[in-house]
């Protein structure tokens, strides 16, 4: 099974571990995994900015980058849910691009749906000393339908506890340009999420967005907890969380 792995920007550029994580996951699992050399962005800021333009321009590449192998999968919900819900109405007025972008949505998943879904994965390379609770992120959740997937691969991790945090389906207060344009709103938002997180008392908050999760662990030091680990799924689930610093 030839897979690309769609990296997204905050993997590339502030956590490449998660990236590496999530090949390590696939290529466990028996996958061939490739990364597109010239991948950037979904399109995503450009299309919730309202730049039509751009938002087109970058689902066209995209689906030219992807199309050929047979699964894209992304570490990220907001992202998959972009490339799966967004490109084919944004490509819906060229019947030719339409056409390439509803079968590349059709055949992209997030990175634990594709675990679970289509490869069935029975067991998981890493372990985890620890206890932790699950974010669930508002575009995964809502848009894409991530919500047992990444909770049943973690209880396969050897050494793990999960336990549920009250309101984990609550947004963090992120929301890509939202936390930019109304940061009083998002910082309230945003230190609901991490008490919530701290009633728990885990070792770590795990999520499938890296931008909640900069988010939330962000909001977590200004609060003076320096002792909650805030990982990517897919960290945790490859066992690489202890090369994380964060």
């Amino acid at each position: 099974m030839r897979v690309a792995l769609f990296v997204t920007c905050l993997v590339d550029l502030l956590r490449p571990s998660v990236g590496f994580a999530a090949i390590e996951l696939l290529e466990a699992a028996r996958c061939t995994v490739e990364v597109p050399e010239t991948q950037t962005c979904c399109g995503q800021p450009a299309y919730n900015a309202g730049d039509r333009a751009a938002a087109v321009a970058l689902a066209r590449k995209t689906v030219a980058e992807c199309e050929d192998f047979d699964y894209l999968v992304v570490p990220s919900g907001s992202c998959a849910d972009q490339i799966r819900n967004a490109y084919p109405a944004l490509l819906a007025d060229d019947p030719h691009w339409r056409t390439r972008a509803e079968r590349l949505a059709g055949r992209t998943y997030e990175l634990t749906d594709f675990l679970v879904t289509v490869l069935q994965v029975e067991s998981v390379p890493g372990d985890f000393a620890g206890s932790v609770t699950y974010h669930d992120s508002c575009s995964g959740l809502r848009g894409l339908q991530i919500r047992e997937q990444p909770r049943a691969l973690l209880r396969r991790v050897p050494g793990l506890t999960l336990r549920e945090m009250p309101a984990a389906e609550e947004c963090c207060g992120f929301g890509g340009a939202f936390s930019v344009k109304f940061g009083d709103i998002s910082a309230a938002i945003a230190e609901q999420k991490c008490v919530n997180a701290r009633l728990v008392a885990t070792d770590a908050v795990v999520g499938g967005d890296l931008g909640c999760l900069l988010n939330i662990e962000g909001k977590l030091r200004r609060m003076g907890d320096r002792h909650t680990r805030v990982l990517h799924v897919a960290e945790v689930l490859a066992g690489t969380s202890d090369r994380t610093s964060g």
